[in-house]
């Protein structure tokens, strides 16, 4: 009988409500500082793109509808997007503190695992980070909650039913906020299927209708109501690059009807410069690259992918593996274009990132313009901010690579002290979101790999605390090894 289950006949005594209170509210404080400082919000080139067709129309599904919708709703209503960030304020503080007591039913140490809950909002990975205007930030959020289900089936070493529930909704709520989510959502559902011995056709079932639902939706349901799927070129853009990549390395792969093909899209110049491996950023966000004509050749574009993939299959392995290092390699490459980890804009208006003509323009620009609400917190939060984003702390603050592998061995050893195989699968979701981001990704943005880092620092407590048992995790351990070699069978 494991130490999480109670004897026949018996109640488990029920844990105390403050300490989740005490987490949550100390979370949110925090995260309503940053907010009061950077009001409404940070912001990039795509938060304005976010609101500016459904303003100027047409409505298109290039982002994440739902997210598009949540900004035009604050700003229809509101009269600005303060309201989305304060909400985001209000969901990662509660899915902090979720993870974090569902972390100390498995064994995690509960002060220290509390500590570093109400501390973690002080970091600009999660403070500046949680009011930015981005769809990551939701996207992250329900990847954590998703983090925290998995750990409440390891503490009941069983699939529930509402558990299971509230893991479809999580991974329909990932799909719907990211195109890439149903990968993330396949590959953390084939992990727990492989963790949990209750419920695996359900839970498989249940992770197929998440994954397959906002494909569907965008595809074959959206477009009735007049929102444009997203064009060939964002679907694609990253096959482009791969191309870019082969003409500059490969030329002598490229025929004169090939070289015609990219001429009409741009430049070859462009597709020289552009054929980084690190960023498609160089090729597809230059003005002298036609999107109009990309989308109108993407059938030809994506054939001679293909064919390239064929005849050179190490060299397109090779790009994506550059293209993807923010989720495998600890460190950025500053000696490669692009190579370096992107983290947050910091420019003061929206029309330092969008001049005229770049997108459609909207009555009401404004809005995307630093108004703190509070200069004082502003002058703390901003230079704490800045100073994080120094070179020399960006492999711990900025890149998820070293909180996956952190996490990897979190759970590991919580698997083995606790001799529980259930908690393995509460690092389902970053291993999803590590494979899912190395596969196909633009650019090295920490935002890709945010939810990694919330996880894999939550997950720190339960390896100090697995490492602290020492004569238990040896046992395990040595039971583990016996398994293997045969020299016993399991129970």
């Amino acid at each position: 009988m494991g130490s999480d289950d109670a004897p026949a006949g018996l109640t488990r005594p029920r844990r105390p409500w403050w300490p989740a209170l005490a987490t949550f509210l100390v979370a949110q404080a925090v995260l309503a500082c940053w907010w009061a400082a950077f009001y409404p919000g940070l912001f990039s080139r795509d938060s304005v793109l976010y609101l500016s067709h459904t303003i100027a129309g047409p409505w298109v599904s290039d982002h994440s509808v739902l997210y598009d919708a949540l900004l035009w709703l604050s700003f229809t209503r509101t009269g600005d997007l303060g309201a989305v960030t304060f909400a985001q304020t209000t969901a990662m503080a509660a899915a902090l503190t979720f993870l974090a007591q569902s972390l100390k039913a498995v064994g995690a140490p509960r002060r220290l695992t509390t500590a570093v809950a109400m501390l973690m909002p002080l970091a600009p990975p999660v403070g500046a980070f949680t009011v930015t205007l981005w769809k990551d930030v939701p996207f992250t959020i329900c990847a954590v909650a998703i983090a925290g289900v998995c750990a409440r089936f390891a503490a009941a070493r069983r699939v529930s039913g509402p558990g299971l529930a509230g893991l479809a909704a999580l991974a329909l709520a990932l799909g719907l906020f990211r195109a890439n989510g149903f990968v993330v959502v396949g590959v953390a559902v084939a992990v727990l299927a492989l963790v949990v011995r209750t419920r695996r056709v359900r839970l498989l079932l249940a992770g197929a209708v998440a994954a397959a639902l906002p494909l569907v939706l965008t595809n074959a349901v959206l477009p009735r109501f007049g929102i444009v799927p997203p064009s060939p070129t964002y679907v694609y853009h990253t096959a482009f690059g791969d191309v870019a990549v082969a003409f500059r390395d490969r030329p002598k792969l490229f025929g004169e009807r090939d070289r015609a093909l990219l001429e009409s899209v741009a430049p070859l110049d462009r597709w020289w410069w552009g054929g980084t491996c690190s960023t498609v950023n160089t090729l597809i966000w230059r003005e002298d690259f036609s999107w109009q004509q990309a989308d109108a050749h993407a059938g030809e574009l994506l054939a001679l992918w293909r064919r390239l993939l064929v005849e050179d299959p190490g060299l397109m392995v090779e790009t994506r593996l550059c293209r993807g290092a923010i989720a495998w390699r600890p460190a950025g490459d500053p000696l490669l274009t692009g190579g370096t980890t992107y983290r947050l804009s910091l420019r003061p208006t929206a029309d330092t990132y969008v001049g005229p003509g770049r997108v459609t323009d909207f009555p009401g620009r404004w809005v995307f313009s630093l108004r703190p609400l509070s200069y004082e917190l502003y002058q703390v939060a901003d230079p704490w901010l800045t100073g994080s984003l120094a070179p020399e702390y960006d492999w711990a603050l900025w890149r998820g690579a070293s909180w996956a592998y952190l996490s990897y061995l979190a759970v590991a050893a919580g698997a083995l002290a606790g001799r529980n195989r259930y908690v393995l699968g509460v690092a389902a979701v970053v291993a999803g979101q590590q494979l899912a981001v190395l596969v196909n990704i633009s650019a090295q943005d920490f935002r890709y790999m945010a939810a990694p880092i919330l996880i894999g620092a939550l997950l720190a407590p339960l390896l100090l605390g697995s490492l602290w048992r020492p004569a238990r995790f040896a046992d395990a351990f040595n039971r583990c090894k016996q398994l293997i070699s045969g020299k016993r069978t399991a129970p």
